[in-house]
């Protein structure tokens, strides 16, 4: 078996199990930065609720922090899920499907926190400036740059490379 053979074709010098130990690796250093975002955001959600001004919200505004909350504990715990998989898969040969499906899991624990994070701004502009509509639009704006700067353009510089068609992991 070549060496092209044994990385996949992606030029590298590595066996399945040494390409697997290297993404799972990979995946771990992303997820902790995932991680420890959204459980510091959560936190903060969570403490909002004991504060004397959270009373004389409008129901809107209680309402879609409520909603906040939940988004931030699904966020969180999707994006704590690739650990409790690896703590029950490990030792059992699935790496490979690990990674497939801790990858998965992270994709979705990134769309729970764009929609978190949203969420929360558009609670915090609502309060702060006490114009809905200046609330709504900038919020608005910030959905959409996550959706550019974390969907768009990875795709975009995907789809620019030259050999992209060649880079691309079977199915």
């Amino acid at each position: 078996m070549t060496d092209d053979e044994r990385s996949g074709g992606r030029g590298r010098d590595e066996t399945p199990e040494e390409r697997a130990d290297r993404l799972w690796g990979e995946m771990l250093q992303e997820v902790r930065v995932c991680q420890t975002g959204a459980q510091i955001l959560f936190g903060f959600l969570l403490s909002v609720a004991f504060t004397p001004r959270f009373p004389t919200l409008p129901d809107f505004d209680r309402r879609l922090y409520v909603a906040t909350v939940f988004l931030g504990a699904l966020a969180t715990g999707t994006l704590i899920a690739p650990v409790a998989f690896h703590r029950f898969l490990a030792g059992h040969g699935m790496k490979p499907e690990l990674i497939r499906i801790a990858g998965r899991l992270i994709s979705l624990g990134l769309v729970l926190l764009a929609l978190t994070i949203t969420a929360a701004l558009l609670l915090l502009l609502r309060t702060a400036t006490e114009l809905s509509a200046t609330a709504w639009v900038l919020t608005g704006v910030a959905l959409a740059w996550f959706c550019v700067s974390w969907l768009v353009l990875p795709q975009l510089v995907l789809h620019r490379r030259p050999d992209a068609r060649r880079a691309r992991p079977p199915r």
